[in-house]
């Protein structure tokens, strides 16, 4: 069966920042063999490509003209090891990662209930290296299939060779436009052990009186603790987090801990010290201003949103004001999460 190559295709309904734009060529792929096919185009073959998920982690600022949009939507989940020592599921690209979360914990597998209700699509959690209270895909991820835009041959990277890193991976840097991830596999370990010592999870399982949890009272509390702080997309557009915490060494974190003694830092492995982006954000009076349709969430300054009608110029007005203000008064230059296209 020949790919159907899509024009004109309208994208609002595509990307949860809600941006109006629009895709002037766009095919939808359901398996790595659609991908072989994509590269065997006669017109899109070497053209351009940009590989679109669940729409959660882009920001629109423009129709896409000079590129083929490759709509991502392999499916399948299944489990392809079970012993006493781990869990090894395949999942395909496409499907929604929330979804993966519950649909383990519902298999009676655990180890993802730290990453429950992160946007997006299984394909797309490595190339963001998705993470959150105190777990990182990284952690479970064993393999990623994916495909050659240039030969058009599959291949799997381990795990080891993604060099992932915060919110970082080889996806973003060497391989970025050049291949296509159809599948990932997820090795969940046993004997399951939480991970509850990020301080809103460690809150919340006290407040509900939990000395032991489960995979399930930490999915709850994940859940829990995001709906309270991220805006619904369905109600204000936005992308989750847009700024990334600053990593800075020892030397630097001190620097800024004499002017500013209240700022949140917490110590990494390697001895240099995440900053909370938030902290400053809000530190430089953002928290629930707005430029025009483009606003700072009132609960988590991290997050951008679309007010209604908002362009991606908008978005990107209010973010370069943001930068400016926080680079003026510590010093640093927050780097944006999503990618900007």
């Amino acid at each position: 069966m020949s790919l159907e190559i899509e024009s004109d295709v309208p994208l609002l309904a595509l990307n949860t920042f809600g941006i109006d734009a629009s895709a002037w060529s766009l095919v939808r792929v359901r398996s790595a063999r659609d991908v072989r096919q994509v590269v065997d185009h006669p017109q899109w073959g070497r053209a351009p490509k940009f590989i679109l998920g669940g729409g959660s982690n882009v920001l629109f600022t423009g129709d896409i003209r000079d590129a083929l949009v490759v709509k991502m939507e392999v499916q399948g989940l299944r489990v392809l090891e079970d012993d006493a020592h781990s869990t090894l599921i395949e999942v395909g690209a496409g499907e929604p990662w929330h979804g993966v979360v519950t649909w383990t914990l519902a298999q009676g597998f655990a180890g993802l209930e730290n990453l429950a209700l992160i946007p997006g699509t299984a394909g797309a959690a490595p190339v963001q290296n998705i993470g959150a209270y105190g777990l990182e895909l990284s952690d479970r991820l064993e393999s990623v299939d994916l495909v050659d835009f240039v030969t058009g041959r599959s291949a799997t990277l381990p795990a080891a060779h993604c060099r992932f890193g915060y919110r970082d991976s080889i996806f973003k840097r060497e391989l970025a436009g050049k291949s296509a991830i159809t599948s990932i596999r997820l090795r969940l370990p046993k004997p399951w052990a939480p991970v509850a010592g990020y301080a809103d999870v460690a809150r919340w399982l006290q407040r509900e009186g939990v000395d032991e949890p489960s995979p399930q009272a930490i999915f709850d509390a994940v859940c829990a603790i995001r709906r309270s702080k991220l805006p619904d997309p369905a109600q204000w557009g936005n992308a989750g987090s847009f700024f990334k915490n600053p990593v800075v060494n020892r030397t630097i974190r001190n620097e800024i801990l004499e002017e500013h003694p209240d700022i949140v830092s917490y110590p990494l492995d390697d001895g240099t010290y995440k900053l909370a982006a938030a902290w400053m954000i809000a530190a430089c009076g953002w928290k629930g201003q707005h430029l025009g349709k483009a606003g700072v969430h009132e609960q988590q300054p991290l997050v951008l949103v679309n007010r209604g009608g908002a362009s991606g110029a908008e978005i990107m007005a209010l973010a370069h004001a943001i930068q400016d203000s926080v680079r003026r008064k510590f010093g640093l230059s927050l780097e944006t999460e999503p990618v900007l296209v």
